[in-house]
């Protein structure tokens, strides 16, 4: 018998457990039909859903979520499955710290003695402050990458992964990898051939290797520098304009140096690399929102060269302009439909 605690507090989400439970209550189901035609037992997976004080929790829908039992960091464990925090802040939830160094001790306990630990998302946060991922490769939210590699120099990120795994520790992404996650724990206590039949069971597509075509490139203009914010606008105004960082400099009326460092100030990033994410993000756009050939779509972001285009697009979400338009596409037309341009996808 494998046994999965599940730790629990509040501010999850509510699909983060029960996610992971249907997954591996699945497993157990095949698992028993395929004993029985090979006549062979396989290993069966059970469950344990605990709290810091073994009282229910409640999640971030207000759903009130029930618990199994206290978490006992001497009890025996051969995977410890995190749950995420779904908050905005993370300030917020680094700053419970009776919570977390309660939680930090108990990880650390069931390191020590063996436990497998698997976090997804912001749950990651928690192993990082357990000092568990320092020099270890890890994952977490796309959108809260810069955030975790600021808090945690020491871990090795790789936030266009959706799942890491190394010295018994795995780490998946944004939220709903916790569904590859319990496939991955199937995987690792009762094979692969029973993981593959569970995800097609469950139509969890474990091919996902990247998280990169997800995320958005850019994030608001959340600052306070005006010479940046009219820097942002009128890059938005001249997209499809050749870029030069001395025109707009000259635009703004200040030198390219202090142009360079106000804006890698606010935004953390060079101007001319926040520009090709801007272009990349309204190429998104379009690809998601119309079927348009992709000369028009290169054009209309500022690249007269289409190779160009391809391959900056590949680079920045990890697909091709026509791959990631079928992935995405919210409207889909009737073979045969009108497009906007003679301009053909790849």
């Amino acid at each position: 018998m494998i046994m999965i605690r599940i730790w629990v507090y509040d501010g999850i989400l509510a699909s983060g457990v029960a996610g992971p439970i249907d997954v591996f209550n699945a497993a157990n189901h095949l698992g028993a039909g395929e004993a029985m035609r090979v006549r062979n037992p396989l290993p069966k997976l059970a469950w344990c859903v605990e709290s810091l004080d073994g009282q229910p929790v409640r999640a971030a829908s207000g759903q009130s979520i029930a618990v199994d039992g206290k978490i006992d960091a001497r009890r025996r464990a051969d995977a410890i499955l995190l749950t995420a925090p779904f908050v905005a802040d993370m300030d917020e939830f680094v700053a419970r710290r009776e919570q977390l160094n309660a939680l930090s001790s108990a990880l650390r306990r069931q390191r020590k003695a063996g436990a497998v630990l698997a976090a997804y998302c912001t749950g990651n946060y928690l192993l990082a402050e357990a000092g568990l991922l320092d020099g270890r490769i890890a994952t977490t939210h796309w959108a809260k990458a810069t955030d975790f590699a600021r808090r945690y120099p020491g871990v090795e990120l790789r936030a266009q992964e959706v799942m890491t795994g190394q010295d018994g520790i795995l780490s998946s992404g944004a939220v709903t990898s916790y569904l590859n996650l319990a496939v991955r724990l199937v995987e690792m206590f009762a094979g692969e051939k029973l993981a593959a039949m569970t995800a097609k069971s469950l139509l969890i597509d474990m091919n996902r290797i990247s998280q990169a075509s997800y995320a958005t490139l850019l994030d608001e203009h959340g600052h306070a520098d005006p010479l940046v914010a009219r820097a942002q606008q009128r890059m938005e105004a001249t997209l499809q304009q050749g870029f030069r960082l001395n025109e707009l400099a000259a635009h703004l009326a200040v030198s390219e140096r202090t142009l360079n460092r106000r804006f890698k100030q606010a935004v953390g990033l060079a101007p001319l690399v926040y520009l090709q994410n801007l272009r990349i993000e309204v190429a998104k756009q379009l690809l998601e929102s119309r079927r348009i050939g992709l000369e028009v779509v290169s054009q209309r972001v500022g690249y007269g060269d289409l190779s160009t285009f391809r391959q900056l697009f590949r680079r920045k979400t990890g697909l091709s302009p026509r791959e990631y338009q079928q992935r995405f596409a919210r409207v889909s037309l009737p073979d045969g439909a009108q497009r906007e341009s003679s301009g053909t996808f790849d």
